[in-house]
């Protein structure tokens, strides 16, 4: 019997691309597992603190100021000077809080990262590495003054255009009540948490902020004290 002489090639080809096959299947199973690798989303929960909550913080703050304000006066500059204020107030507070507490936290790990090395714990790169990670106080004391800023600028775009008292007002409770549910929506999302929950708890503080605010400061103007 003839034997077939193209047989060993052939079969050498289907082994070859058979390998190929192998690696290119294996090498996708580890894009994917890469892929689909979940992020931890512990890693963010500096910055969207700092993010999110100074930017509630300026948002309930100015708005409880203006609608205390403007619960014993009726007056538009009244509200907007008043919120103003706050706003400026508030933004100086976050940042010089935010730098001392971050500045407190650098001096503690700068201190840890000495006695380490003096323990020979560090090597060189581990060191580099450790600095690269430390926190910026500056960096936290701008961020915070900026949301803080950008939340605080809800109610007072709100009050500024409109005239009518009852018509100023129910437009700064509106706006209030659409940016603390985004706020409360956007820090669910980006954490990874119950954005239902998340948002309703944002809302009804605002919410209960505003009204306690409005009830004692009106309730102090008709005493006439």
């Amino acid at each position: 019997m003839a034997s077939n002489p193209h047989t060993p090639h052939n079969q050498a080809k289907f082994v070859v691309s058979t390998n190929i096959n192998d690696l290119e299947q294996e090498a996708t199973t580890t894009l994917d597992v890469e892929t689909n690798k979940e992020f931890d989303y512990s890693k963010r929960s500096q910055w969207l603190r700092a993010a999110v909550l100074g930017a509630n913080d300026g948002l309930v703050s100015t708005a409880s100021l203006m609608m205390g304000v403007g619960a014993v006066k009726q007056d538009i500059k009244a509200m907007i000077l008043c919120g103003f204020a706050g706003l400026v107030a508030g933004a100086c507070s976050m940042a010089i809080g935010e730098f001392v507490s971050v500045y407190s936290q650098l001096d503690i790990e700068v201190a840890q990262m000495k006695r380490d090395k003096e323990r020979g714990h560090v090597v060189g790169d581990e060191d580099e590495e450790e600095k690269e990670s430390l926190p910026n106080p500056l960096q936290a004391a701008a961020a915070s003054a900026l949301a803080f800023s950008v939340g605080a600028m809800v109610p007072l775009l709100a009050a500024s255009f409109i005239k009518d008292y009852k018509v100023r007002v129910g437009v700064v409770v509106a706006a209030v009540t659409f940016a603390l549910v985004v706020f409360g929506w956007l820090g669910a999302v980006l954490g990874k948490a119950p954005v239902l929950r998340s948002a309703l708890r944002v809302l009804v503080g605002g919410w209960m902020a505003m009204a306690i605010t409005f009830g004692i400061t009106k309730l102090i103007g008709s005493s006439g004290l």
